[in-house]
């Protein structure tokens, strides 16, 4: 039996919460064009794109290595701004049992916050948690506000 654990990360995204979850829901697609160096791809396999039971494979480099993941939209709430995929398939099932990656976008204080959090099982007692993964969409979290700063 695995770990089950949790991280969660929240940062300040100062080009505007509804643009992120916007982007995410909606337009997944151009998330490489943004941040090519990161991500590769986001095609739509099955749905649509920001529906629940759609299913999306992102293309991404992470550690120096292409990798892939094949995710389920599990949930996914407007009002909430919160969008919930499951990793069915991909480089990260050879470490996890499960995982789970859920944003979402709240406003605090008049500061735009983006929370990631995983939610994991590792395939055994000894499994890591995804900590450089999180930094991961940290660093493209803010690769999406920078450029977005840019263009404004």
């Amino acid at each position: 039996m695995g770990l089950h654990g949790k991280l969660v990360a929240a940062v300040e995204f100062k080009a505007g919460g509804d643009l992120y979850h916007e982007l995410f829901r909606y337009n997944p697609n151009k998330v490489a064009d943004i941040t090519p160096e990161k991500i590769q791809g986001c095609d739509l396999h099955e749905g649509e794109f920001g529906k629940v039971g759609s299913i999306i494979i992102w293309r991404y480099t992470h550690e120096g290595k292409a990798k892939f993941a094949r995710n389920l939209i599990e949930a996914a709430d407007e009002e909430k701004k919160t969008i919930k995929y499951k990793v069915l398939e991909g480089d990260l099932m050879e470490e996890y049992k499960e995982f789970v990656a859920t944003f979402h976008v709240e406003t605090k204080g008049g500061i735009d916050l983006v929370t990631w959090t995983f939610g994991y099982e590792t395939r055994n007692d000894d499994g890591e948690p995804p900590i450089s993964l999180l930094a991961y969409f940290i660093a493209f979290t803010k690769d999406i506000e920078n450029h977005h700063a840019v263009k404004n």
